[in-house]
């Protein structure tokens, strides 16, 4: 061997690697599907900026409103929903309205959501009830649980303008089998 040989690195040649081949088609999603099942102020705050949001870049929205969200989407006016005394006093317990959401943590006997709506107010940013409004302005749908319905015994003239037709567990998962991108909060 010659000093030149040793003194030249040796450079590897690499080959690209080609792309993996999948059988599966390109899918687009179909729009975005919000399970709401919390009622507390920063899931409520959170599903509507994110309704809001949808709507205002002209993305397909729905929310499906069920469980514990289900009585953000009661008039605030309605103090008491129910048929029977243990539904009324599920009511009595978790106060109906968009306007009355107790915080998950921190809610000091009212004392946290008040801080809260205060510091939205300070800072101009939109309250839950405001950006629901502007969502069904946007013309995001809103989809009540019949399941919660029936359990809560909250009939449809309870709920605020703008709900849709109640419909099942059924219906919402074929929405999530025709392409809905779903967000539980």
């Amino acid at each position: 061997m010659t000093t030149a040989t040793l003194e030249r690195p040796i450079t590897p040649v690499l080959e690209p690697t080609p792309e993996p081949k999948t059988d599966k088609p390109e899918t687009k999603s179909a729009g975005l599907l919000l399970i709401n099942y919390s009622g507390e102020l920063e899931k409520t705050w959170a599903s509507m900026l994110l309704a809001s949001t949808a709507g205002a870049m002209g993305m397909k929205c729905k929310v499906f409103i069920t469980f514990w969200g289900f009585q953000t989407m009661v008039k605030d006016s309605k103090r008491i929903t129910g048929q029977n005394w243990m539904q009324k006093m599920l009511s009595v317990m978790q106060r109906p309205g968009i306007s009355h959401r107790k915080l998950s943590k921190m809610n000091f006997l009212g004392m946290g959501p008040w801080m809260i709506n205060h510091l939205a107010k300070e800072y101009k940013d939109a309250t839950p009830k405001e950006l629901l409004e502007i969502a069904l302005s946007m013309g995001v749908e809103f989809i009540p649980c019949q399941m919660t319905m029936d359990l809560f015994g909250i009939k449809p003239d309870d709920l605020i303008e703008g709900m849709g037709e109640p419909v099942g567990a059924a219906t919402v998962l074929g929405l999530i089998q025709d392409g809905w991108t779903p967000l539980f909060i």
